[in-house]
């Protein structure tokens, strides 16, 4: 910015200036009412659409996945899009840090006196990829199944006892930590484990309960839990066994 142009644009502020209105009581009006419509569209929401709830806490289990709330959602799936764990650092840390490190220093490289968007491309580029990078991500952080349940309807054959028996296995599946590694329909996680959704067209029971029983590393064996709660077992099995 020449000479020419600061002096114009300090006389443009300094008219602006002279013409604007007092901090109280119009800005101080806008911003309660602002502050009243966002009250009163949040006790709504809670009203209308409730909290949401997950399954029941369980204090003795040691495989539950945390779920952040909806803002943070985004940083969320930065997370599960980065896989290789010597990256969750930068995921974690770095990505973030270096975002409000950009906004705290915004107004130092950022000198520009114009403000109208048309006229700073670049500024207006990044702003609009960065809305629509958070907003992308809080979409799939949103409709990404929960880490903690399995949303699966049975098959429509299963009937009385089976029927018990295949939400056994589920609940069981779930407590045992699988889908903090593996997915199931739209729960769980993509990996390091591989998809267990169709897994019985893949593998018979037999199979499944010796893979259980002598898993490849890192996955842990289940050996004491068909030793120490064999019905427990059986019904994992079976879940996994009806995945077709």
């Amino acid at each position: 910015m020449n000479r020419v142009e600061k002096e114009q644009y300090l006389r443009e502020y300094a008219q602006l200036k002279a013409e604007g209105k007092p901090f109280f009581p119009y800005a101080v009006a806008k911003d309660s009412a602002m502050a009243c419509i966002t009250l009163a569209v949040i006790i709504t929401m809670s009203i209308v659409l409730g909290a949401e709830l997950g399954p029941k806490a369980d204090p003795t289990t040691t495989t539950y996945v945390p779920r952040p709330e909806w803002y943070y959602f985004f940083l969320f799936e930065v997370l599960r899009i980065i896989k290789p764990p010597e990256w969750v650092p930068m995921a974690t840390v770095g990505i973030p840090t270096l975002a409000m490190i950009l906004l705290f220093l915004l107004p130092f490289y950022d000198r520009s006196p114009e403000r109208r968007p048309e006229r700073r491309p670049i500024a207006t580029a990044a702003g609009i990829l960065t809305i629509f990078a958070m907003g992308y991500l809080t979409f799939l952080g949103a409709n990404a199944g929960s880490p903690n349940d399995i949303e699966m309807e049975p098959p429509a054959s299963l009937r009385g006892a089976a029927l018990t028996e295949w939400n056994r296995g589920r609940m069981a599946a779930v407590q045992a930590g699988c889908l903090a590694c593996h997915q199931i329909g739209e729960n769980g996680n993509h990996g390091p484990g591989p998809d267990l959704t169709h897994i019985a067209s893949v593998l018979p029971e037999s199979a499944i309960a010796e893979t259980l029983r002598n898993p490849t590393a890192p996955m842990p064996s289940f050996q004491s839990l068909a030793e120490n709660e064999p019905e427990k077992f059986r019904a994992l099995v079976s879940f996994l066994g009806s995945l077709r």
